[in-house]
C-alpha cells in the first residue's frame, strides 16, 4: 500500500441556484478540503443533509463546483468536460446507496457488467472473461451471469454493483451510503468484501456514511461533516472512539449499540452531553 496523494479536495464550494427569479444562490458546501491516498479509505460520516453526498456527487462531476479545485491523481477535474469525464470514468467509478435501484432490471447481469467494458472498446472472449474475473472477485456464481437483478438479494445486488463499479479497474470508488439499505449481517458481508477487494487491488475509497460505526470498520482516515463544513478529520480510531468536536461526540453517543444495558448508558450520556452543550 502507498500513500501517494490519489484524491485532493481543496476550499471545495458548491453552491445551487435559488428557486425564485432573484433568490440568492443555496450554499451546500462552504470551503471543504479533504485528501485520499493511493490504496486507502477516507470515511466521510455526517447525518442526512450535512453535504456529505454533494462533495461525494462533485468529485463523480454530477455537481457543480462553484469555487475551490478537485485533484484526481495530479488532474484538475473541477470543471472537467464529457468527453474528460468518460475518460475519467476508467479511473473513477461508484457505487449507490440503493441496490434495488442502481441496477438495470431489464439487463442480465453478464449485461450490466459488460456494459462499461463496451463503452471502452473491450468487447467478446476479453469481456467474457472479464465478467466471470469481475462475478469471482465478489464472491458471486457463474450462473448469475444469465440472471436478471429481481432475482438476487439486496445484498447480492450491491455484490453486482460493486463489480460493475470494478469492471475497468479503477484507482477510486465512491461508495454513497453503499451498506445502509442492508440488514446488519448482510452490512458486515459487503464490508469485508470492499476491505478484501481493497487489499488485493489497491483500489482507495472514498466512503460516505451516516453511520461511524461503519466508518470506523472499513477507513483508514475519517472526516466529519456537519452543514456543509469539515468539523473534524483524523485518523480513523481517534476520530470514532475519542472525538475532540462535540458534533462528532453527538454522532458517537447516537450510534446504536445490540447491548440494551449499555445502550440505556449511551443513551444517558447522550442526555448528559446534550445537557452539558445547551448550558
Amino acid at each position: 500500500m502507498t500513500t501517494d496523494t490519489l484524491l485532493t479536495v481543496d476550499d471545495l464550494v458548491v453552491e445551487y441556484p435559488g428557486k425564485a427569479m432573484f433568490a440568492k444562490p443555496f450554499r451546500v458546501l462552504h470551503g471543504v478540503s479533504i485528501e485520499i491516498g493511493a490504496g486507502q479509505t477516507l470515511g466521510l460520516v455526517g447525518e442526512s443533509g450535512s453535504g456529505k453526498t454533494t462533495l461525494g456527487r462533485a468529485v463523480l462531476g454530477l455537481a457543480p463546483v462553484t469555487q475551490g479545485t478537485i485533484t484526481f491523481d495530479g488532474q484538475d477535474i473541477s470543471h472537467a468536460s464529457r468527453k474528460d469525464r468518460r475518460a475519467l470514468s476508467r479511473h473513477l467509478q461508484v457505487v449507490f446507496q440503493d441496490p434495488y435501484t442502481s441496477l438495470n432490471p431489464s439487463l442480465t447481469v453478464g449485461d450490466i457488467l459488460a456494459e462499461p467494458l463496451g463503452i471502452q472498446g473491450i468487447t467478446g472472449t476479453e469481456a467474457r472473461a472479464r465478467v466471470k474475473e469481475l462475478l469471482d472477485r465478489v464472491h458471486l456464481p457463474q450462473d448469475a451471469m444469465s440472471r436478471v437483478p429481481r432475482e438476487f438479494s439486496g445484498g447480492q445486488r450491491q455484490r453486482v454493483a460493486i463489480a460493475r463499479a470494478l469492471a475497468l479497474r479503477p484507482k477510486l470508488i465512491v461508495c454513497d451510503e453503499p451498506v445502509s439499505a442492508l440488514d446488519l449481517s448482510t452490512q458486515a458481508r459487503v464490508l469485508d468484501l470492499l476491505l478484501e477487494i481493497q487489499q488485493t487491488t489497491g483500489v482507495s475509497y472514498l466512503f460516505v456514511s451516516h453511520d461511524l460505526d461503519v466508518v470506523r470498520h472499513v477507513s483508514h482516515r475519517v472526516a466529519v461533516m456537519y452543514q456543509g463544513e469539515i468539523v473534524e478529520q483524523g485518523e480513523a480510531r481517534h476520530v470514532t472512539e475519542k472525538p475532540d468536536h462535540p458534533y462528532t461526540q453527538r454522532l458517537l453517543l447516537a450510534s446504536p449499540v445490540p447491548d440494551p444495558d449499555r445502550q440505556a448508558a449511551k443513551r444517558e450520556a447522550r442526555r448528559a452531553h446534550a445537557a452539558a452543550q445547551a448550558a
